[in-house]
Formats: structure tokens, C-alpha cells, sequence
């Protein structure tokens, strides 16, 4: 596995534990960090930390000791509101179930982020002319009508196009960091796979840093670094030693 320094990171963890009220740790990682403009998949199987993990490097969860550094700002160190305003600005999300919102069009939809995120806004205005026109340019890229698919609600559309207004919410504004749970999960093989290949051309080209989470251990070969869970989280290693 390839190590990035300090120096070259957008994300730097270090000496991080995170346990949930009265358990146990969930997470300790000594160390970790991924370069700007990497394509990183995590892997490990249910129940590792995966999804706690993403919630500390978005500033949703805060660590109970140790530092998560995003852009060279301490997430640990900002309030609560002003860690959601750097999420907003700097951070876009692929949930698994997508979350897209019935009553919003298409175009509502993937314009949301730049609701809560004025830079945001500005990035996506500036290139694409307006929000409605960078939108609609995102969902061509990634395939899809926004003419003919805007008349629909979300809930009328596919798994595959849920998907991909999903990403292209994620993408407007050119986040610097985007963050997939588990987005591909619903997906057969082939469309799987069409389907990276479209998130990986879209954040080249938007230099975005891409950190992927999920189990299945067959998309690790289509990313630039496989970091496995079990292998740097010390409570997931000691866990396994208590129960053997």
C-alpha cells in the first residue's frame, strides 16, 4: 500500500479512536492518509467501522481522542455548526440509498448542496453558466436526460438513475472530497462497473479525491489504493484476538 506524507494529504488521521456511549472502541487507527486526487476503496465487511469512519471524516461523528485533518483544518477543533459548513463546502456524499428527495425535481435535487454551500454555488455558477446548466451537464455526462428524466419524481426513476443524480448532487460545485457508501451495492456486475467508470472520469475531472467504502472485495482492483479496514483499525484487530 503506498503511503502518502503528512505534507502531500487532504486527509491525515492520527492516534483516532472513536467508541459509541458505554462500548467499546470501534475505531483506533494510528495513522492514515490519502492525497488529493486519489481514488481510494476501503474495504472490510460489515460491522468494521466503515460507516463510522465516513461520519468522522465528514465532522459528523468527533473522535474521542486523536485528530481528523481535512484541507489542514482539524475537524475536532471547529464547532458544530461550523463543521457543517465545511462539510457543505468541501464534501460530497453518495449514500447507499441515495436519500433523494421525492418532492424535488431532478434538477432540485442535484442543486441541493449548493443551497446550504454559497462556494459551492459559486464553483458550479462559474462553470457552468448557472445551476440549472451545470446540473443538467452533469447528467449528461453521467449518461442520463435531464429534459426528459426533470418530468419525473425520484421515486419513478430506476435503481441506475437514482444512482446517477445521486453522484451528480455529489459532484456539483466541484467538491474537493467525495465520499460513497456502499452506492453500488443494488448493482449488477456490468452496470457496476459502467457505472465507476463514469464517478472516476467525472471526479478526474473535477480533481476530486474520491473514498469509496464497501465489502465487495472485486472493485478493489478498478482504484489507485485499497486501504482494508481490518488491517490499520487496532480495535477491529483486538476485537478479533478476544474472540479467537
Amino acid at each position: 500500500m503506498t503511503r502518502t506524507s503528512d505534507a502531500d494529504s487532504i486527509i491525515a488521521l492520527r492516534d483516532l479512536r472513536f467508541a459509541w456511549p458505554r462500548g467499546d472502541d470501534v475505531l483506533d487507527i494510528a495513522s492514515l492518509q490519502v492525497a488529493r486526487g486519489e481514488r481510494v476503496f476501503v474495504q472490510g465487511p460489515s460491522g468494521s467501522g466503515k460507516s463510522t469512519l465516513l461520519g468522522l471524516l465528514g465532522g459528523v461523528l468527533i473522535a474521542q481522542h486523536g485528530s481528523v485533518e481535512v484541507l489542514g483544518q482539524s475537524l475536532e477543533k471547529l464547532s458544530g455548526s461550523a463543521r457543517d459548513r465545511f462539510r457543505a463546502d468541501h464534501t460530497g456524499f453518495v449514500f447507499q440509498m441515495f436519500n433523494l428527495l421525492p418532492y424535488l425535481s431532478l434538477i432540485e435535487n442535484i442543486t441541493l448542496p449548493c443551497r446550504f454551500s454559497p462556494t459551492r454555488a459559486a464553483r458550479a455558477q462559474a462553470h457552468g453558466g448557472s445551476l440549472q446548466d451545470e446540473a443538467t451537464r452533469l447528467l449528461r455526462e453521467l449518461g442520463l436526460d435531464a429534459a426528459t428524466l426533470n418530468r419525473r419524481s425520484a421515486s419513478e426513476l430506476s435503481v441506475g438513475q437514482q444512482q446517477r443524480v445521486a453522484v451528480a448532487r455529489a459532484l456539483i460545485g466541484a467538491p474537493e472530497i467525495l465520499i460513497a457508501d456502499e452506492p453500488t451495492s443494488a448493482l449488477d456486475n456490468d452496470t457496476r462497473e459502467s457505472f465507476l467508470k463514469l464517478l472516476f472520469a467525472e471526479c478526474a475531472r473535477a480533481g476530486t479525491t474520491l473514498i469509496f467504502v464497501s465489502h465487495d472485495r472485486g472493485l478493489a482492483p478498478l482504484f489507485s489504493r485499497t486501504i482494508k479496514l481490518g488491517e490499520i483499525n487496532r480495535a477491529g484487530t483486538l476485537a478479533t484476538a478476544t474472540a479467537s
